[in-house]
């Protein structure tokens, strides 16, 4: 009788168990699956008016650039002047030894005082008639020639004594004191960098829609944002190989950062206004098939709620300004677009929208904004 007791116990515990096992199962299968989804950003397809634009890559040149060279043999004596620093018009840069033209000199001008004196004691005699005319001219000529000879040797150490020939920055020193310099050896790089020159190309076909005073954008991977400034001057001659016209525009260059030689892409602003459907650079999947984004639809799930999907579009794009680029077809105003996350993505792929941390596309982004 004990031994049953302990069966039939033994067969409840297990019922039990069972019992519990089922029903957890049960609730499992019956379940609905957690959502599974991605977060990202999103946006509107938003019409905008934006100014005809032509574009070039150019670059930079100084208003004003020369190495400066010396114009005389000589041994260099003195260097005035630091790598990089700025520097005013007629500031000594180097000075090369003159002690043999000194000398001359004073020789030279010892003739002079010589040659004056003579010449005023003969017009005196001649005012007395005691000499002639033609003795007066002789020690005139003779003062003439005295003063020539110490104005030319004053000349040579003028051309010892190099200096800045305008306003700039000088580049790096090539030059060391006492050392031997020939005629037109470069001693240093000199810059004028505010305003500053960019020179670009545009097809003659456009040439047309080009006059002076149109405002221009630089921008480049070496530029903060971008940079304005104003065609100055346009070639009156086309490049006979390229079918091309040379245009050069200034540039303000107070911050000193722009320098001969670099890089930049040109857009200069026509005075004309399209309207075009813009959408963030960061929303484009590019791809060799084609360039895509995804739009964002609303969509029911098997229990009848409503979800957010993706589906992928796509698009042709036009021109790109700043963090924005033009869509010519794929999209219309007022689709709602991912702007981040899209590599994330498939189509069909279920997502929650987070806009806190978007990116701030702007038209004319700085370095800070990025």
């Amino acid at each position: 009788m004990k031994a049953f007791l302990v069966i039939v116990g033994l067969v409840v515990v297990l019922a039990l168990i069972g019992l519990v096992k089922y029903l957890q199962i049960s609730t499992l299968i019956h379940a609905k699956p957690p959502a599974v989804y991605e977060t990202v950003s999103t946006t509107e397809a938003k019409s905008e008016t934006w100014q005809e634009t032509l574009t070039s890559v150019g670059t930079l040149t100084a208003v004003q650039g020369v190495t400066v060279a010396a114009e005389l043999d000589g041994k260099i004596v003195e260097i005035d002047f630091e790598a990089g620093s700025l520097v005013k018009a007629s500031d000594v840069l180097v000075r090369q030894d003159t002690s043999a033209e000194e000398a001359q000199l004073r020789s030279a001008e010892a003739n002079v005082e010589l040659a004056r004196v003579n010449l005023k004691r003969t017009k005196e005699l001649l005012d007395k008639a005691t000499v002639s005319q033609a003795q007066y001219d002789a020690d005139a000529a003779t003062s003439k020639q005295a003063s020539a000879a110490a104005d030319n040797i004053r000349a040579t150490i003028a051309k010892r004594t190099i200096k800045a020939p305008f306003s700039g920055r000088l580049g790096i020193r090539l030059v060391n004191l006492g050392q031997n310099l020939k005629a037109g050896d470069p001693i240093v790089s000199l810059q004028a960098l505010n305003p500053i020159f960019v020179d670009f190309y545009i097809p003659q076909e456009q040439m047309a829609q080009l006059a002076t005073g149109l405002p221009v954008r630089l921008s480049g991977d070496a530029i903060t944002g971008s940079v304005e400034g104003k065609i100055t001057a346009i070639s009156p001659d086309i490049d006979a190989t390229t079918r091309n016209v040379r245009v050069q525009a200034t540039v303000d260059n107070t911050a000193g950062h722009l320098h001969p030689g670099m890089y930049v892409d040109v857009a200069v602003e026509l005075p004309i206004t399209n309207k075009i459907l813009t959408i963030p650079a960061t929303s484009v999947v590019y791809a060799p098939y084609g360039d895509t984004v995804y739009i964002v639809d609303s969509k029911a799930d098997e229990s009848g709620e409503k979800q957010l999907v993706v589906r992928q579009q796509i698009v042709r794009l036009g021109t790109r300004r700043g963090d924005f680029v033009e869509v010519v077809s794929g999209l219309k105003e007022g689709d709602t677009i991912v702007t981040s996350g899209v590599f994330r993505l498939r189509p069909g792929t279920a997502v929650k929208v987070n806009n806190s941390l978007a990116p701030d596309a702007q038209l004319a982004p700085k370095t800070s904004d990025s």
